[in-house]
Formats: C-alpha cells, structure tokens, sequence
C-alpha cells in the first residue's frame, strides 16, 4: 500500500512540473491546473484555494520575469485592468463560497481553460487596435473578483480577452497577464487571510513547480512549441471539469 501511495505522490509531482512548465510558457501562473491536479487527487477543497493562489504567485512571478526580460511587457496594457482588479481581488478572497457553488463555478472555469488551450477562443488578432481604458476598468472589476473568489490570478480570463479585442499580441498578453495574475493572486490571499490561517503546508510544492516554471517561462518567453503538453493538460482539465461538476 506504501508503494502504491508513492506511485501516486510521484505522478503528481510529475504532472505538477507539466502543469506549470505549460502555464508558464504563455504567462499564465497555473492556478486553474493546480486546482484541476488537486481536485484529481483528491485534496481537501479547504486546502486547494491557498495552496493554488501561492503557487499562482511563484509561476507567475517567474513568467513575469522572463517575458518583461525578452522586452514583451508594456505597462499601458497593464495598469488600466490592475487599477480595479486587486482591490476586487482582495474582496472576493476574503469571502467565503459555498462548497456547492464552488464546484459548479470552478467546473465552469475549467472548462474555459481547457477551450483557452485548445484554440477555441483567444487566438491572436492580428490587428491591433487601441487599449479603451474605461472598459478595462470595467472588466479589472469583475475578473479580479471572480479570482479571488476562486483562487485564481484571472490570467485565463485576462489572455483571450486582450487577444479577441486585439489589444495585444500574443507575447505581449502574456506579459501582461503574468503580472496582473501575481498582483491578483496577492491581493486574493492577503484577503484570504485576513479571514483564515496560511500553515507552511501550503507552500510545500512550491520547489516542485518551480522546475516546470523556471523552464516554461524561459523557452516561452522566447520560442517553444508546446502543443504535446497543451493537449495533454486539456485532458486534466476536462476530467477535472466532470468530476467537479458532476460527481
């Protein structure tokens, strides 16, 4: 039974580092796939939001790093969606969800996500247009509460969205969407623990994720094709999505 329990820690410590070496290459800090990993093996639900808003912070921070490094990053795209964002991050972390609710929503976003990856919705436009600063005020609102409701910096809603209104190319949206998911998984758990305890368990997969992050975030910041491991990841993601919504 022992052999049994580590076959099943190594698996997913092993589809950890997939998850955020995926997440990472495009800018994204993981959240929706930690959740979808935790939800698998089965982790208490009261663990997974801290635990997936602090390793939010890690992948997205490092992500952040190498996409502003190669000179992807623009502080105009930014700062309009970041103005409302985390003060409604902050909020929607420090309220409590109904358990019912919350997998109904989470399986919601999973499926999103999994769309998101897939190339359903999102792809680049190849036309640019200007940023309207009073519409992404409007929509910093209402993603950044969502995301701290959730556990989640909002870079999966963020990403589709600059590219659809083509606002931004695709480097760019994930240079952006990095920074606005570790400004919002912040403010989600600062508010998160306001109201609840943070142990030192949830940061023991931190070291694990940050070998898939550190390595996504370097070669996605540049050129890596990682279509093997998006398609891989939509799999977790859609059993994630069933069993969540409807186990």
């Amino acid at each position: 039974m022992g052999g049994l329990e580590f076959n099943i820690t190594i698996l997913f410590f092993m589809l950890l580092v997939a998850v955020a070496f995926l997440y990472a290459s495009v800018g994204h800090g993981g959240a929706s796939g930690y959740i979808a990993l935790m939800s698998l093996f089965s982790f208490p639900i009261i663990f997974i939001k801290p635990a997936a808003l602090v390793l939010n912070i890690f992948i997205s921070g490092i992500s952040f790093w190498f996409f502003k490094k190669q000179k992807h990053f623009k502080w105009s795209l930014f700062y309009p969606f970041a103005l409302t964002s985390i003060p409604a991050a902050f909020l929607g972390g420090y309220l409590d969800v109904n358990t019912v609710l919350y997998r109904q929503v989470l399986g919601v976003l999973l499926l999103l996500a999994t769309l998101r990856i897939l190339g359903f919705f999102g792809r680049e436009n190849k036309t640019k247009r200007p940023l309207k600063k009073s519409l992404a005020l409007i929509f910093g609102l209402g993603i950044g509460f969502f995301s701290g409701m959730i556990g989640i910096g909002g870079g999966i809603v963020l990403s589709p969205l600059l590219l659809l209104l083509g606002w931004a190319d695709l480097k760019e949206s994930a240079a952006v969407s990095a920074l606005f998911i570790l400004v919002n998984s912040s403010a989600g758990l600062l508010g998160y623990t306001s109201s609840h305890s943070l142990g030192i368990d949830h940061f023991y997969l931190v070291p694990i994720a940050l070998i898939g992050g550190v390595l996504g975030a370097k070669y996605g910041s540049g050129s890596f094709p990682n279509y093997i491991l998006r398609y891989t990841l939509s799999v977790v993601l859609i059993i994630a999505c069933v069993k969540l919504t409807f186990l």
